[in-house]
């Protein structure tokens, strides 16, 4: 990996802006919650795109696997984060097939964002 400690930063942040967002946006969590759902996938993938981009354009080889570990750093930074609030007894709690069917599953957009930005620039850095 290029920077451990950058893809980290990044992956904390990809966490807690969508997280932020969706303290902002929470009464539609029950008055609309398939705009919500749609507002908060839109959010990871906004976020995980731009700290992609950021994070990949540093990178000088490797490309396809710089992106695939970065995804899955990202992943797994976000599900622990996740429940480490959610698992445990408190006003968060859900069960964890219910935190997979209505949080995790979203979080699969991350390592789908770093893999195909990761491709993109392995084919423009080698017709450049």
């Amino acid at each position: 990996m290029k920077s451990i400690k950058k893809a980290l930063i990044y992956g904390v942040l990809i966490w807690i802006i969508p997280f932020a967002v969706s303290f902002i946006i929470f009464s539609l969590h029950d008055d609309n919650r398939a705009l919500f759902e749609s507002i908060m996938a839109v959010v990871v993938t906004a976020v995980t795109m731009a700290f992609g981009i950021c994070y990949l354009k540093k990178v000088e080889g490797d490309f396809l696997k710089e992106g695939i570990w970065l995804g899955i750093i990202w992943l797994v930074t976000s599900l622990v984060i996740d429940l480490i609030l959610f698992l445990p007894e408190s006003d968060m709690h859900m069960d964890f097939v219910e935190y997979i069917y209505d949080i995790g599953i979203t979080y699969l957009i991350i390592p789908i964002v770093t893999i195909g930005l990761a491709s993109l620039l392995k084919k423009t850095k080698r017709n450049a």
